[in-house]
Protein backbone atom coordinates (compact mmCIF):
# COMPACT_ATOMS: atom_id res chain seq x y z
CA UNK A 1 0.00 0.00 0.00
CA UNK A 2 1.04 2.95 -0.64
CA UNK A 3 -0.81 6.30 0.61
CA UNK A 4 0.34 9.61 0.17
CA UNK A 5 -1.36 12.31 2.18
CA UNK A 6 0.99 14.72 3.66
CA UNK A 7 0.14 17.75 1.58
CA UNK A 8 2.50 21.33 2.06
CA UNK A 9 0.08 22.76 4.39
CA UNK A 10 0.79 20.08 6.84
CA UNK A 11 4.45 21.50 7.03
CA UNK A 12 3.21 24.48 8.03
CA UNK A 13 0.62 23.77 10.28
CA UNK A 14 3.63 21.97 12.40
CA UNK A 15 6.15 24.97 12.25
CA UNK A 16 2.73 27.13 12.87
CA UNK A 17 2.12 24.85 15.90
CA UNK A 18 5.41 24.74 17.26
CA UNK A 19 5.48 28.48 17.29
CA UNK A 20 1.81 28.48 19.14
CA UNK A 21 2.91 26.59 22.24
CA UNK A 22 5.03 29.29 24.20
CA UNK A 23 1.08 31.05 23.93
CA UNK A 24 -0.69 27.88 25.55
CA UNK A 25 -1.09 26.45 28.72
CA UNK A 26 -2.22 22.96 27.75
CA UNK A 27 -2.58 20.47 24.98
CA UNK A 28 -5.41 18.79 24.52
CA UNK A 29 -5.47 16.39 22.06
CA UNK A 30 -8.36 14.21 20.31
CA UNK A 31 -8.19 11.37 19.19
CA UNK A 32 -11.07 8.62 18.14
CA UNK A 33 -11.98 5.79 20.61
CA UNK A 34 -12.34 3.29 17.56
CA UNK A 35 -8.67 3.73 17.22
CA UNK A 36 -6.52 4.98 19.37
CA UNK A 37 -3.12 4.12 18.34
CA UNK A 38 -3.93 4.92 14.45
CA UNK A 39 -5.39 8.33 15.37
CA UNK A 40 -3.05 9.39 17.18
CA UNK A 41 -0.42 11.46 15.47
CA UNK A 42 2.99 10.10 16.60
CA UNK A 43 4.51 13.40 15.97
CA UNK A 44 2.49 15.57 18.64
CA UNK A 45 4.48 14.30 21.30
CA UNK A 46 7.90 15.29 20.15
CA UNK A 47 5.82 19.43 19.25
CA UNK A 48 4.24 19.41 22.14
CA UNK A 49 7.55 18.94 24.70
CA UNK A 50 6.97 19.27 28.14
CA UNK A 51 3.28 21.07 28.31
CA UNK A 52 0.98 19.31 30.21
CA UNK A 53 -1.42 17.28 28.01
CA UNK A 54 -5.04 15.78 28.11
CA UNK A 55 -6.03 12.90 26.14
CA UNK A 56 -9.82 13.19 24.57
CA UNK A 57 -11.26 9.69 23.80
CA UNK A 58 -13.90 10.79 21.35
CA UNK A 59 -16.56 9.21 20.01
CA UNK A 60 -17.11 7.01 22.38
CA UNK A 61 -20.61 6.01 21.51
CA UNK A 62 -19.11 4.27 18.88
CA UNK A 63 -16.96 2.67 20.42
CA UNK A 64 -17.16 -0.66 22.41
CA UNK A 65 -17.76 0.91 25.96
CA UNK A 66 -15.32 -1.87 27.81
CA UNK A 67 -12.50 -1.17 25.43
CA UNK A 68 -13.16 2.71 26.00
CA UNK A 69 -12.66 1.89 30.03
CA UNK A 70 -9.61 -0.08 29.06
CA UNK A 71 -7.89 2.60 26.49
CA UNK A 72 -8.64 5.13 29.63
CA UNK A 73 -6.60 3.21 32.42
CA UNK A 74 -4.24 2.78 29.55
CA UNK A 75 -3.51 6.53 28.43
CA UNK A 76 -3.96 7.09 32.69
CA UNK A 77 -1.08 4.44 33.02
CA UNK A 78 1.34 6.25 30.84
CA UNK A 79 0.67 9.71 32.72
CA UNK A 80 -1.82 10.70 30.35
CA UNK A 81 -5.03 12.74 32.13
CA UNK A 82 -8.12 11.32 30.00
CA UNK A 83 -11.92 12.30 29.27
CA UNK A 84 -14.45 10.19 27.55
CA UNK A 85 -16.86 12.38 25.23
CA UNK A 86 -19.26 11.80 22.03
CA UNK A 87 -18.99 15.43 21.02
CA UNK A 88 -21.70 14.53 18.78
CA UNK A 89 -24.52 14.70 20.82
CA UNK A 90 -22.19 16.67 23.49
CA UNK A 91 -21.83 13.69 26.16
CA UNK A 92 -18.90 14.07 28.47
CA UNK A 93 -18.15 17.64 26.77
CA UNK A 94 -19.65 18.94 29.82
CA UNK A 95 -16.61 18.02 32.14
CA UNK A 96 -14.27 19.34 29.81
CA UNK A 97 -13.62 22.67 31.59
CA UNK A 98 -12.94 21.29 35.04
CA UNK A 99 -10.99 18.35 33.72
CA UNK A 100 -8.88 20.84 32.21
CA UNK A 101 -8.73 23.21 35.45
CA UNK A 102 -7.63 20.08 37.51
CA UNK A 103 -5.05 18.84 34.95
CA UNK A 104 -3.49 22.75 35.65
CA UNK A 105 -4.54 22.50 39.49
CA UNK A 106 -0.91 23.89 40.76
CA UNK A 107 -0.20 26.19 38.04
CA UNK A 108 -3.45 27.91 38.39
CA UNK A 109 -2.13 28.55 41.63
CA UNK A 110 0.73 29.99 40.83
CA UNK A 111 -0.85 32.64 38.97
CA UNK A 112 -3.05 33.74 41.55
CA UNK A 113 -0.06 33.93 44.11
CA UNK A 114 1.73 36.26 41.68
CA UNK A 115 -2.01 38.12 41.92
CA UNK A 116 -3.43 36.76 38.23
CA UNK A 117 -6.39 36.25 39.53
CA UNK A 118 -8.98 35.85 36.87
CA UNK A 119 -6.22 34.50 33.84
CA UNK A 120 -8.18 32.34 31.34
CA UNK A 121 -6.54 29.14 30.45
CA UNK A 122 -5.34 29.16 26.93
CA UNK A 123 -5.68 25.20 25.52
CA UNK A 124 -4.07 23.98 22.20
CA UNK A 125 -6.67 21.55 20.71
CA UNK A 126 -4.74 19.22 18.42
CA UNK A 127 -5.80 16.34 16.15
CA UNK A 128 -5.63 14.28 13.03
CA UNK A 129 -8.42 15.21 9.94
CA UNK A 130 -11.99 13.93 11.03
CA UNK A 131 -11.62 12.71 14.66
CA UNK A 132 -14.26 15.15 15.65
CA UNK A 133 -12.36 18.07 16.43
CA UNK A 134 -14.35 21.63 15.50
CA UNK A 135 -17.06 19.53 16.56
CA UNK A 136 -15.74 18.93 20.52
CA UNK A 137 -15.26 22.88 19.98
CA UNK A 138 -18.35 23.86 19.14
CA UNK A 139 -19.90 21.50 21.63
CA UNK A 140 -17.61 23.37 24.04
CA UNK A 141 -18.43 26.60 23.58
CA UNK A 142 -21.87 26.20 22.90
CA UNK A 143 -21.43 27.65 19.65
CA UNK A 144 -20.77 27.59 15.71
CA UNK A 145 -16.76 29.28 16.08
CA UNK A 146 -15.07 25.97 14.70
CA UNK A 147 -15.64 24.97 10.75
CA UNK A 148 -16.46 21.58 10.88
CA UNK A 149 -16.82 19.03 8.27
CA UNK A 150 -17.30 14.94 7.12
CA UNK A 151 -13.74 15.15 5.08
CA UNK A 152 -10.35 15.54 5.89
CA UNK A 153 -8.82 19.16 6.06
CA UNK A 154 -11.80 21.11 6.64
CA UNK A 155 -10.10 23.21 9.25
CA UNK A 156 -7.45 25.81 7.76
CA UNK A 157 -5.25 28.20 10.02
CA UNK A 158 -5.62 28.37 13.45
CA UNK A 159 -8.68 30.27 15.16
CA UNK A 160 -9.00 31.06 18.77
CA UNK A 161 -12.59 30.19 20.37
CA UNK A 162 -13.77 31.70 23.81
CA UNK A 163 -15.47 29.04 25.73
CA UNK A 164 -16.09 31.58 28.58
CA UNK A 165 -14.12 33.74 31.44
CA UNK A 166 -11.82 30.87 32.49
CA UNK A 167 -10.90 28.84 29.08
CA UNK A 168 -9.97 30.27 25.62
CA UNK A 169 -9.06 27.27 23.23
CA UNK A 170 -6.63 27.44 19.99
CA UNK A 171 -7.98 25.04 17.50
CA UNK A 172 -5.63 23.58 15.14
CA UNK A 173 -6.31 22.43 11.57
CA UNK A 174 -6.00 18.41 11.71
CA UNK A 175 -2.28 17.11 10.93
CA UNK A 176 -1.35 13.84 9.64
CA UNK A 177 2.41 12.31 9.55
CA UNK A 178 4.83 12.14 6.37
CA UNK A 179 4.33 8.08 6.51
CA UNK A 180 3.73 5.29 8.64
CA UNK A 181 5.58 1.67 9.01
CA UNK A 182 2.62 -0.19 9.57
CA UNK A 183 -0.19 -1.11 6.81
CA UNK A 184 -2.96 -1.56 9.52
CA UNK A 185 -2.43 2.21 9.98
CA UNK A 186 -3.53 3.24 6.98
CA UNK A 187 -6.26 0.93 6.52
CA UNK A 188 -7.50 2.00 10.15
CA UNK A 189 -7.15 5.88 9.24
CA UNK A 190 -9.06 5.44 5.66
CA UNK A 191 -11.67 3.54 7.06
CA UNK A 192 -12.55 5.82 9.58
CA UNK A 193 -12.38 8.48 6.91
CA UNK A 194 -9.15 10.59 8.29
CA UNK A 195 -7.99 10.20 4.99
CA UNK A 196 -9.50 10.92 1.86
CA UNK A 197 -10.70 7.99 -0.23
CA UNK A 198 -9.50 9.45 -3.02
CA UNK A 199 -6.26 8.17 -2.32
CA UNK A 200 -7.10 4.19 -2.25
CA UNK A 201 -8.79 2.30 -4.43
CA UNK A 202 -12.67 2.11 -2.29
CA UNK A 203 -13.63 -1.46 -3.41
CA UNK A 204 -9.61 -2.78 -2.09
CA UNK A 205 -10.41 -0.77 1.22
CA UNK A 206 -14.09 -2.01 1.69
CA UNK A 207 -12.90 -5.85 0.83
CA UNK A 208 -10.26 -5.28 3.98
CA UNK A 209 -12.98 -3.70 6.35
CA UNK A 210 -15.05 -6.82 5.33
CA UNK A 211 -12.54 -9.03 6.29
CA UNK A 212 -11.87 -7.29 9.44
CA UNK A 213 -15.66 -7.68 10.31
CA UNK A 214 -15.96 -11.08 9.01
CA UNK A 215 -13.02 -11.95 11.78
CA UNK A 216 -14.15 -9.87 14.50
CA UNK A 217 -17.93 -9.02 14.62
CA UNK A 218 -19.60 -11.22 12.66
CA UNK A 219 -22.90 -10.03 13.95
CA UNK A 220 -22.39 -6.49 12.20
CA UNK A 221 -22.86 -8.08 8.18
CA UNK A 222 -26.42 -9.03 9.86
CA UNK A 223 -27.30 -5.56 8.95
CA UNK A 224 -26.67 -6.98 5.47
CA UNK A 225 -28.60 -9.65 5.83
CA UNK A 226 -26.08 -12.04 5.55
CA UNK A 227 -26.94 -14.61 8.53
CA UNK A 228 -23.86 -17.04 7.88
CA UNK A 229 -20.66 -15.55 7.20
CA UNK A 230 -18.70 -17.22 4.78
CA UNK A 231 -15.60 -19.22 5.80
CA UNK A 232 -12.58 -18.25 5.36
CA UNK A 233 -10.23 -20.53 3.20
CA UNK A 234 -7.15 -22.30 3.42
CA UNK A 235 -4.75 -19.30 2.61
CA UNK A 236 -7.22 -16.96 1.62
CA UNK A 237 -6.00 -13.09 2.21
CA UNK A 238 -7.73 -10.36 3.79
CA UNK A 239 -8.68 -8.65 0.21
CA UNK A 240 -10.00 -11.86 -1.73
CA UNK A 241 -12.04 -13.00 1.49
CA UNK A 242 -13.25 -9.49 1.77
CA UNK A 243 -14.60 -9.45 -2.25
CA UNK A 244 -16.19 -13.08 -1.40
CA UNK A 245 -18.18 -10.98 1.20
CA UNK A 246 -18.64 -7.70 -0.61
CA UNK A 247 -20.40 -10.50 -3.13
CA UNK A 248 -22.25 -12.07 -0.93
CA UNK A 249 -23.62 -8.74 0.47
CA UNK A 250 -24.31 -6.75 -2.55
CA UNK A 251 -26.57 -9.93 -3.85
CA UNK A 252 -28.50 -9.95 -0.51
CA UNK A 253 -28.70 -5.85 -0.78
CA UNK A 254 -29.90 -6.49 -4.38
CA UNK A 255 -26.67 -4.21 -5.85
CA UNK A 256 -26.07 -5.04 -9.35
CA UNK A 257 -25.47 -3.53 -12.72
CA UNK A 258 -26.04 -3.85 -16.18
CA UNK A 259 -25.82 -7.67 -17.04
CA UNK A 260 -26.92 -8.59 -13.37
CA UNK A 261 -23.14 -8.06 -11.83
CA UNK A 262 -22.99 -7.58 -8.54
CA UNK A 263 -22.34 -4.00 -8.02
CA UNK A 264 -19.11 -4.63 -5.17
CA UNK A 265 -18.16 -1.13 -5.68
CA UNK A 266 -21.50 0.14 -4.51
CA UNK A 267 -21.36 -2.31 -1.62
CA UNK A 268 -18.06 -1.08 -0.74
CA UNK A 269 -19.07 2.51 -0.71
CA UNK A 270 -22.30 1.44 1.71
CA UNK A 271 -20.17 -0.07 4.24
CA UNK A 272 -17.58 2.13 4.83
CA UNK A 273 -20.59 4.64 4.45
CA UNK A 274 -22.47 2.93 7.61
CA UNK A 275 -19.40 1.75 8.98
CA UNK A 276 -18.69 5.64 9.39
CA UNK A 277 -22.20 6.46 10.83
CA UNK A 278 -21.95 3.80 13.96
CA UNK A 279 -25.17 2.29 11.50
CA UNK A 280 -23.25 -1.17 12.07
CA UNK A 281 -22.76 -1.38 15.86
CA UNK A 282 -19.90 -0.49 18.25
CA UNK A 283 -16.67 -1.58 17.68
CA UNK A 284 -12.90 -0.91 18.68
CA UNK A 285 -10.19 -2.10 16.67
CA UNK A 286 -7.79 -1.67 18.23
CA UNK A 287 -6.97 -2.87 21.83
CA UNK A 288 -4.06 -1.53 24.28
CA UNK A 289 -2.09 -4.87 23.54
CA UNK A 290 -2.34 -4.17 19.89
Amino acid sequence: MNIQWYPGHMTKTRRQMEADLKLVDIVVEIIDARIPVSSRNPDIDAICGGKPRLIVLNRVDQADPAMSREWTAWFKGQGFSVLETDSKSGGGVGQFSAVVQGVLRDQIAKWREKGQVGRPVRAMVVGIPNVGKSTFINKTAKKKSAKAGDRPGVTRGKQWVNVDATLDLLDTPGILWPKFEDETTGLHLAFTGAVKDEIMDVETLGCHLMALLGERYPQALGAYKLTEVPAREAGENDVAWGYRLLQACAGKRGMKISGGELDTERMARVLLDEYRGGKLGRFTLETPKA
